[in-house]
């Protein structure tokens, strides 16, 4: 069972989604508390390799509320646990022309906080044109099916 903290729409209009894979993530005390408060902002996030291990960046945890002179800093950089084969393979992806690691949502399983991680390839602007008209194409299909099926 998961329970999902947070999710990063950002991440599906800017880039195509490739791949998804489940990360763990190293959080200190009061990081998890302020996830679990849904206290996360994942704008303008992603993944870095650094001496072969993957690191969370730019994600704002905020302060826990009730924290003291414990608390974390909210901008720091994250790792992510991976396996080694996983890692390999991520780096394969990243050193492809226009690919990159981006957070797609933070969840909880298990009481555990889980990061989904994806390969993404950023779409050009007419790309997400073309998205917003199938969206809005598949809108109108739906309410005309209803129309139809209430009458």
């Amino acid at each position: 069972m998961s329970k999902e903290l947070i999710k990063n729409k950002k991440a599906f209009h800017d880039f195509h989604i490739l791949e998804k894979y489940e990360a763990g993530i190293e959080l200190k005390g009061t990081e998890v508390k302020s996830c679990r408060d849904r206290k996360i902002s994942m704008a303008d996030s992603y993944v870095k390799f650094i001496e072969g291990e993957a690191w969370l960046l730019n994600v704002n945890i905020s302060h826990y509320t009730h924290g003291n002179i414990f608390n974390h800093d909210p901008k720091r950089k994250r790792r992510l646990l991976l396996h080694k084969r996983e890692i390999r393979k991520l780096m394969q992806f990243v050193n492809e022309k226009g690919c990159t690691i981006v957070p797609l949502r933070f969840y909880l399983k298990n009481g555990k906080v889980k990061v989904e991680v994806a390969v993404a390839k950023g779409k050009t602007h007419g790309d997400k044109r073309e998205t917003l008209k199938k969206r809005q194409a598949d809108m109108e299909a739906r309410k005309a099916m209803k129309r139809h099926s209430g009458s």
